[in-house]
């Protein structure tokens, strides 16, 4: 299966894009023949893509390289990340490599961060290794902002909080991130409340907006589950069932044998991204839109 994904900013030191939910960021250490953003990447490079340089809107690779819009550059100034040591287990995990590389091009692209498969939204890939080891020292300094946005089950009796809960990646059978306060690490995550949604049959819902200082693995989806409000159709975390029209509005009226679910996957979108440039401090700011299948639901959850 081919996947698309949306290039959103490219220069010599970094690329920005736009990961689909249902594509893995790498490649799977079990299954590498799975279909991953990086090698997808790679094959748009080794095709011959030329990537324009500065902010750019296209897909790729279904949109032809020249028909993607060059546009004006940040010019915000901020000083250059600190390129200090990084903990392995912040943003790279589960044995993720480390780059991915195209030895007759030459063209590198150095892993710095991920996202999990079903988890939608902006990603960062390194060109070079210098790049590479100053944006591991700005996201393990916190330097790197990151916010997502979740539709959580229940409606929470807070508008803002956060949970320092230490989390044990890898903690259990199924290969859970865990609460751990022995052997857990610290990790950080503030949570604000952006829409209510109620429906029948006692349904709620909401739409949190997530703020990570730390980055391990499923760090967002633990903590939330952690509150009692998982995300909507998390497997891991929640109760994995599809959020379906006929179970949350009142006096549907539809064929339950042919309806389709309104989201069947996490519903976890990394919305935005802020860092100073990793060579010229130049202040980046980066935005995703909500993918079809998260905007629908909240659009339907709106109408409730």
């Amino acid at each position: 299966m081919r996947h698309s994904f949306t290039l959103q900013y490219c220069d010599d030191d970094i690329l920005v894009v736009e990961k689909p939910a249902g594509l893995l960021s790498v490649p799977d250490r079990y299954e590498p023949e799975v279909p991953a953003l990086v090698v997808e990447l790679r094959k748009a490079l080794a095709a011959g893509l030329a990537l324009p340089k500065g902010y750019a809107k296209g897909v790729v690779p279904a949109v032809p390289a020249a028909a993607l819009p060059a546009g004006p550059g940040a010019a915000e100034a901020a000083p250059a990340a600190s390129p200090s040591a990084v903990d392995p287990e912040a943003e790279v995990e589960d044995g993720a490599p480390a780059a991915a590389a195209d030895p007759a091009r030459g063209a590198e692209l150095l892993v710095v961060h991920r996202l999990d498969k079903d988890t939608s939204g902006l990603l960062i890939f390194a060109r070079n290794a210098e790049a590479h080891r100053r944006l591991n020292g700005a996201f393990g300094t916190g330097a790197v902002k990151k916010t997502y946005r979740a539709i959580v089950k229940g409606s929470p009796a807070w508008e803002e909080t956060g949970c320092d809960l230490p989390l044990h990646v890898d903690g259990d059978r199924r290969h859970r991130t865990v609460i751990d306060g022995h052997h857990g690490k610290d990790s950080k995550t503030s949570f604000t409340v952006l829409e209510r949604y109620r429906g029948g049959g006692g349904f709620a819902a909401a739409l949190v907006e997530a703020r990570p200082e730390t980055g391990r693995t499923h760090q967002i989806r633990v903590h939330l589950s952690a509150l009692g409000h998982a995300c909507l159709c998390d497997p891991l975390y929640g109760d994995g069932q599809p959020l379906l029209l006929s179970k949350v509005k009142g006096k549907w009226k539809g064929d339950e044998w042919s309806e389709r679910p309104l989201l069947s996957r996490t519903a976890l979108h990394a919305f935005s991204l802020e860092f100073a440039h990793p060579m010229t401090g130049v202040r980046l700011r980066f935005e995703a839109p909500e993918p079809k299948d998260f905007r629908a639901a909240r659009v339907q959850l709106e109408k409730l």
